[in-house]
């Protein structure tokens, strides 16, 4: 029967798709392609150097890949690992810093993957040099307290690297400090100032990578040959915060296994071993969520929303999508509200 409850569309949508285990990732891949359009018209092709980290998954890769974004930026050895076994390895970057890299030196001989990792140290050229990686960019700190050499030490280190018999193929930098800056003028600055330290280094460096930014400057950021973004695939509700024109894509669904009627509140299957919290709260949309717990969340409606009743089904935004999506094993691909497939997150772990 027809109500005037806002939420009567929302909670047939999810009633009407098949069963799954709760707490479980959903992905709408209408918001999936509709961000890949929107990110290529301003940075298409080798443009854009996609982020594996934010959702670690090969089916999402070959995706950015038949899309004409055929390079990736990666956080750990272990999805280098993966996207070369998955013949996704055409040009890898791990962007963080190694001491070990034998496991990445037996990609290259493999010819599995061209490889590139950042180096910001004697030690990690050295590293470099020992495992058997040819390929290096230095890794500039342009203002986030992280990785990276200062800038007036770019140059030397460079040399370094050179003398060691690596090639440098440029400089990154990323400016992970300014990236959620709520006030669109004050993160455009501050991107401005940080890309005139990676420019600096770039002089003394050479080389024709300059690989840097992400989602939240995706449109700011004019320095850079190539973007480091991967958050605007699927979305949380810090970048959707900044108004950017990505929609969100991953949802956690939940089912609602408990309610409390004489205090107005209910509990979801979806609590801290589901969600990325580093960011804050999740969000349900028509619904004020109260607090998370190690296996629930505890949440009340809004004015004008009722109740769910045990066995509703709601979605869950997290606040915070990579970490999410590293605690789950697949997603549960969605199409005009029907499940239409499952991918595999297959590059999680080290």
């Amino acid at each position: 029967m027809a109500t005037d409850d806002p939420m009567d569309a929302e909670t047939a949508e999810l009633a009407a798709l098949p069963p799954v285990p709760t707490p479980a990732l959903l992905v709408r891949l209408e918001a999936i392609e509709h961000n890949l359009a929107t990110m290529a018209s301003a940075w298409p092709g080798n443009g854009l150097r996609p982020h594996v980290k934010a959702f670690k998954s090969t089916a999402l890769a070959r995706l950015l890949a038949d899309r004409g974004h055929p390079g990736f930026c990666c956080a750990t050895i272990r999805e280098m690992e993966g996207l070369a076994a998955a013949g996704l390895g055409q040009d890898l970057l791990l962007a963080n810093e190694v001491l070990d890299a034998t496991r990445l030196g037996a990609l290259v001989a493999s010819g599995s993957a061209r490889v590139t990792v950042a180096v910001d140290s004697a030690e990690t050229i050295g590293a470099a040099v020992a495992g058997g990686v040819p390929e290096v960019l230095i890794d500039v700190n342009v203002g986030l307290p992280r990785c990276g050499c200062p800038p007036e030490s770019a140059g030397l280190l460079a040399e370094r690297a050179r003398a060691a018999g690596l090639v440098v193929r440029g400089v990154m930098g990323y400016e992970g400090h300014v990236v959620g800056v709520a006030d669109r003028a004050a993160r455009e600055a501050g991107v401005a100032e940080s890309m005139a330290l990676l420019a600096e280094a770039h002089r003394a460096v050479g080389g024709e990578v300059v690989s840097g930014g992400g989602t939240g400057t995706w449109d700011l950021n004019r320095w850079v040959t190539e973007l480091q973004a991967g958050s605007f695939l699927l979305m949380d509700t810090a970048y959707a915060a900044l108004g950017l024109p990505f929609r969100m894509a991953l949802s956690v669904l939940g089912t609602v296994i408990s309610v409390n009627r004489a205090q107005g509140y209910a509990v979801a299957d979806v609590g801290l071993k589901a969600l990325g919290m580093d960011h804050g709260n999740p969000r349900i949309e028509g619904y004020r969520v109260w607090f998370c717990s190690d296996e629930h969340v505890t949440f009340a409606p809004r004015e004008g929303v009722a109740l769910p009743r045990v066995g509703d089904r709601v979605r869950v935004l997290p606040a915070h999508v990579d970490p999410t999506v590293a605690y789950h094993e697949r997603f549960f691909v969605v199409r005009g509200g029907e499940v239409v497939d499952e991918w595999p997150i297959d590059l999680r772990g080290w």
